[in-house]
């Protein structure tokens, strides 16, 4: 079932069904530094697997940059 929410305030169709399949369908490396939040609630990286995406969710994917 396609899911259309937003990543980082860009509209995403994904078929993942939780925030880790989003995340590396998206390209992200899970092993990386990076905060999620979803609908403005941090979600802990040890949920990630195990948080279940919904229609319309916000995500927020945090990366620190270094440098200046």
């Amino acid at each position: 079932m396609t899911r259309r929410m937003q990543v980082n305030g860009r509209v995403v169709d994904t078929e993942a069904v939780t925030l880790a399949e989003l995340l590396q369908a998206q390209g992200y490396d899970l092993g990386a530094a990076m905060a999620c939040a979803i609908n403005s609630g941090f979600v802990p990286r040890t949920k990630w697997a195990g948080h279940e995406l919904a229609e319309g969710d916000c995500i927020d994917v945090i990366v620190p940059v270094t440098g200046g």
